[in-house]
């Protein structure tokens, strides 16, 4: 049995006033969290705060991106066992937004999702389409394309320590929405992928939905079978908000 993950994604939001006020009011409904494991990814700067406030409880620290360099000279890099050092347990690479405004290749991201699983750190994978790329019936080739890249550089077994995120960048603050239907069926796409490698993989890799998670849509899409929690943009920055969604895994 897949335990459900809700993972929030700060994205290039906070100030220390304001994280300290949504991690006290997060902290302060964790005990309505029944089944959900919870993490929160933060900009690097804020990490060493976010690791303090939460050594004591049970929500995971993570990073919202990694170099694929471990040491050296590259100036304004982050690299895995920096972020070991403040106990991350997670680190997003690949989001959409890495993808197309950074330019970061496919390899380039498998290389991440190696270098953060060096360290113990366990990726959480964003693959997903753009919207030309679903209208044109290229949804599956696209996330094969970028799942197949990992596969081939980190092998089918590194899943076991890792999590996928499906991103449907057309449903990502544009008011467009995937139904439950439309996200199921990329989902159950990915676990038939990875299972022609390992069926005991597949089956086990925790997948999340990261298209416009809201309170109010939450539970339908936590009920589908292949969907086993969320990746939260903005909706994480609201503890009410965010604390619903980890509920709706209940």
């Amino acid at each position: 049995m897949r335990q459900p993950l809700v993972a929030g994604n700060w994205k290039l939001n906070g100030t220390r006033q304001s994280i300290n006020s949504l991690l006290q009011a997060i902290l302060g409904g964790m005990q309505d969290v029944k089944k959900a494991e919870v993490a929160v990814c933060a900009p690097y700067i804020y990490i060493p705060q976010v690791a303090e406030m939460l050594k004591k409880s049970t929500i995971a620290i993570g990073a919202q991106n990694v170099s694929e360099h471990e040491s050296g000279a590259y100036t304004g890099e982050i690299s895995a066992p920096m972020l070991h050092e403040f106990s991350c347990k997670y680190v997003i690479v690949g989001h959409s937004e890495r993808r197309s405004i950074y330019q970061e290749s496919d390899q380039q991201v498998a290389d991440k999702f190696v270098a953060a699983q060096k360290f113990g750190i366990r990726p959480i994978l964003c693959v997903g389409e753009l919207l030309e790329e679903r209208d044109a019936g290229a949804t599956n080739n696209v996330v094969a394309r970028q799942l197949d890249a990992v596969i081939t550089t980190a092998g089918i077994d590194a899943f076991q320590q890792a999590v996928i995120a499906y991103e449907p960048v057309w449903a990502i603050g544009t008011g467009k929405t995937a139904s439950p239907a439309q996200a199921q069926e990329v989902h159950a796409f990915i676990r038939q992928r990875l299972a022609q490698k390992s069926a005991e993989t597949a089956n086990a890799v925790q997948i999340l939905y990261g298209g416009s998670v809201k309170p109010d849509n939450a539970q339908t899409l936590f009920g589908q079978k292949d969907i086993d929690g969320g990746l939260i943009g903005g909706a994480s920055l609201d503890a009410s908000g965010f604390l619903s969604i980890c509920c709706a895994a209940n």
